[in-house]
């Protein structure tokens, strides 16, 4: 029996991950922005609800980059997406039982040890299969977006009517449907010689001066942005929004998300990617500074949400394109591991344990304040990416 023509399975194994895409991000929709109100529900203060929201960061040390080495030395990346998805859905079931906050620090701990790492190998692999068509990427993403979209506002409505009691089981719930994605995935693979030969070390591109003013400006940017990501619903809540307008307002995020990846592939190329990310980190700014500003004004926080197009969606795209470049081949998994680590672990973790003690202490508008302040220090080092690219261009150019 004759092999299937190339494009018509590799058409398969895109849908395959526009699959897992939709799911993971659909656990995700739910998860992040009724997470806090679920703990703050169970009578949490706010210092504790930070601590336990940074758990996921925690991992995002560790978890990416170690699951990123093995997946570089095995290539067994999607067997590696299935063992963390059913580890992930066994251990939320430890929800259920409210054993206090050193309880539920230890059940996030283990499901978001194996959920962070899902996002750098499902990364990896997609980078890897699009092959720098970053059109395709976008069509794949944009499936992603719309699981977010569906969940953050079912779950909102939801959760406006019968309370945050069933928080456990829509994340058993969201955990099955992501594990079956994982079934379905087609076994991607580095060639089997990349593997036979001497492992490439990290150390020379880390060197480069480009490389690391890039990981400077991801650190601020994803820094700045745990101020939405972990207190957004709650800084809504404590203005006086309701659920479903909180679900709302996470959902007009998702949609200029969407669009965004609908349009990527035929915008992302009007630029060059370093310029993007300043682009993207200006954008941050004008997100944080009209949240902080203007919470109050429903029409100012459906633009600053609107702004999520260029401040996450268009930012992600452009590091992905950017650690693909300078991480190929067998380097692929612990570039896009360390993006992971330094960006959502490193910035994720000071984000949401900082934010927590400035909330706590002067409230969340100084926070959100102290957010924008943190994109403009991401956009001056993403003005340095910029001219650091310019000099490396010129120096071929000199060289050829």
């Amino acid at each position: 029996m004759s092999a299937p023509p190339p494009v018509a399975a590799q058409r398969g194994h895109l849908l395959a991950f526009a699959g897992l895409s939709a799911s993971y991000f659909a656990h995700i929709g739910f998860f992040n922005p009724y997470l806090p109100l679920w703990l703050k529900d169970l009578g949490l203060p706010i210092f504790t609800i930070s601590l336990l929201a940074s758990v996921q960061s925690v991992t995002r040390v560790f978890a990416p980059y170690a699951w990123g080495a093995l997946s570089d030395h095995t290539g067994h990346r999607v067997m590696l997406l299935r063992f963390s998805a059913a580890v992930a859905l066994v251990s939320s079931f430890g929800l259920w039982w409210h054993g206090g906050a050193w309880w539920l620090a230890l059940v996030l701990l283990v499901m978001f040890t194996h959920t962070s790492s899902m996002m750098s190998l499902t990364e990896a692999a997609m980078a890897q299969l699009v092959a720098g068509d970053w059109g395709r990427y976008g069509r794949i993403r944009l499936c992603g977006s719309a699981g977010f979209l569906v969940t953050v506002f079912f779950a909102g409505e939801w959760f406006e009517r019968f309370g945050m009691k069933h928080f456990p089981a829509w994340a058993a719930g969201t955990l099955v449907i992501v594990l079956i994605a994982t079934l379905k995935l087609p076994d991607v693979r580095e060639p089997v010689a990349a593997h036979d030969a001497v492992k490439e070390p990290i150390g020379p591109v880390l060197r480069n001066p480009v490389v690391r003013w890039f990981f400077a400006s991801l650190f601020f940017q994803v820094m700045s942005h745990f101020s939405v990501y972990a207190f957004f619903s709650l800084y809504l809540d404590s203005i006086g929004y309701g659920k479903s307008t909180i679900g709302l307002l996470w959902a007009l995020s998702v949609v200029a998300e969407i669009v965004w990846f609908f349009l990527q592939g035929r915008l992302i190329g009007l630029l060059p990617m370093p310029r993007w990310m300043l682009v993207c980190s200006i954008a941050a700014v004008a997100r944080l500074g009209l949240t902080a500003g203007l919470g109050g004004f429903i029409a100012a926080l459906v633009v600053a949400q609107w702004l999520h197009a260029l401040s996450f969606a268009a930012h992600h795209t452009t590091c992905i394109a950017v650690v693909s470049r300078r991480f190929p081949g067998r380097l692929r998994g612990r570039g896009q591991a360390l993006f992971t680590v330094i960006g959502y672990g490193f910035g994720g973790v000071l984000g949401v344990l900082l934010g927590g003690a400035v909330a706590q202490e002067l409230g969340y508008r100084a926070m959100f304040t102290a957010a924008a302040v943190l994109a403009v220090v991401g956009s001056l080092c993403a003005w340095r990416v910029v001219k650091l690219e310019q000099v490396e261009r010129s120096g071929a150019t000199g060289r050829g």
